[in-house]
């Protein structure tokens, strides 16, 4: 990976190296983080054609902005494991094969009651169904899921099992104590903590102003990439960027035309309030357009799996 992640006392420094004091990784902050995008949606599903299913979304990540508080999971040693991944260029966290602890299903059991509770129709369904579900079951269902074999899961079931390995992914890299190094070499398409799918690029504010970071779809991770270039390729030659009716929209679509894949860009100068997560949900439309033309998507969206 062309950030590599080592142990912070492996080098005997806690600080990101970087070139040109650019941070390569910026892990999530424990707290908070699903209440602000628990608002978002709520602000953006007001008149918005889509609001029923934004609302719903707005619910899920307000239950796991409560599972957050009601259960945590701490960071295990395992400094060799770790130190092996460094060696070899893995992600610390690689989702697909981290033994996960059952506090998992805790967090998704929880999630599913305060759901079943507050829904009614098919979404509360699901949550109950859920709830009892057997530990093996879920357990399968979650490595499917983890694999891309989405199809396995399905769609209903998909984002409530999501969501609870969300919380789950994010207390962990929260808490990780690492030293990210950028290297020069290409591969900045999967996220260099978990190993997950971006859900898209935020062009951000503040202290890392101008600079574009893909955003985690899992752990909630964020790694910088050079803007003007291709998240899902790196290529810079035939780079698109779309919107529907508004230039300086917050949200566009860059497409590639080397790969034909695409992902969209949050900027932050347009709004500060925006998420990637609840923008990327709110502004499906472009993506039919975009696949109109024959791109496909290369990210994930954790609140909407395909089928």
């Amino acid at each position: 990976m062309s950030i590599r992640i080592v142990p912070a006392d492996s080098l005997g420094d806690t600080r990101q190296a970087s070139s040109l004091d650019i941070a390569p990784l910026l892990l999530p902050a424990s707290g908070g983080l699903y209440r602000q995008r628990a608002a978002r949606l709520g602000a953006l599903a007001v008149g918005h054609p889509m609001e029923a299913f934004l609302r719903f979304a707005a619910a899920l990540v307000t239950a796991q902005a409560d599972v957050a508080t009601r259960h945590t999971v701490a960071l295990p040693a395992r400094d060799d494991y770790f130190r092996q991944c460094a060696e070899h260029g893995l992600p610390p966290l690689g989702a697909q094969a981290w033994p996960r602890d059952p506090v998992w299903q805790h967090m998704l059991r929880d999630l599913c009651d305060q759901l079943g509770q507050s829904m009614q129709g098919p979404a509360a369904i699901v949550a109950h169904l859920l709830a009892e579900e057997p530990a093996e079951m879920l357990e399968r269902q979650a490595q499917q899921l983890l694999n891309g074999e989405w199809a396995a899961v399905g769609a209903d079931r998909a984002p409530f099992i999501w969501a609870a390995l969300s919380v789950y992914f994010s207390q962990l890299a929260s808490q990780l104590h690492i030293h990210a190094v950028a290297e020069p070499d290409s591969a900045r398409h999967l996220c260099p903590v978990c190993g997950s799918s971006p859900v898209a690029s935020v062009v951000r504010q503040g202290a890392e102003s101008g600079l574009r970071y893909l955003h985690c779809s899992l752990c909630e991770s964020d790694w910088h990439l050079v803007r003007s270039t291709c998240s899902n390729c790196e290529s810079s030659k035939d780079l698109g960027y779309w919107t529907l009716d508004d230039k300086e929209a917050a949200v566009r679509a860059e497409t590639c035309g080397d790969c034909h894949g695409y992902l969209k860009i949050i900027y932050l100068d347009k709004d500060r309030e925006a998420d990637p997560v609840a923008d990327d949900l709110a502004s499906l439309p472009l993506d039919a357009r975009i696949e109109e033309e024959g791109f496909f998507r290369s990210g994930l969206n954790p609140l909407l799996f395909p089928g």
